[in-house]
């Protein structure tokens, strides 16, 4: 895809998988700094997520509910079932819509209905 690198510095066109990947910190609201992650569209190219909840509103979720380190952490390391045994990067790389990825996450921690 070209003119990627100049929207979103770090990130790179995957063409046989159909997304960027890169350091979320190329683009903000995509990912926690440092954090390698894949993502359907880049801020920076001024695309939306196609689903029902933006990946920023996921992101803004999961830091309110864990703090900066620990979100991280989360989405990296744990398996859920409720992914089909996927951890959260590896489900929203996939494709899942981030609501569906959020639901599960408050599943499997617990988290408060009013917190959802």
């Amino acid at each position: 895809m070209p003119g990627l690198g100049g929207g979103c510095p770090g990130w790179e066109w995957l063409p046989g998988l159909g997304v960027a990947a890169g350091l979320g910190s190329g683009c903000p609201g995509w990912g926690l700094p440092g954090l390698a992650v894949v993502s359907v569209a880049c801020a920076g190219l001024g695309r939306r997520y196609p689903g029902a909840v933006r990946l920023t509103v996921f992101w803004e979720k999961m830091r309110g509910q864990f703090g900066e380190a620990y979100a991280a952490s989360v989405a990296k390391d744990f398996v859920l079932t409720g992914l089909g045994g996927a951890t959260v990067n590896q489900a929203l790389a996939a494709g899942k819509e981030p609501k569906t990825v959020w639901l599960a996450v408050c599943e499997a921690f617990e988290v408060p209905e009013e917190s959802r």
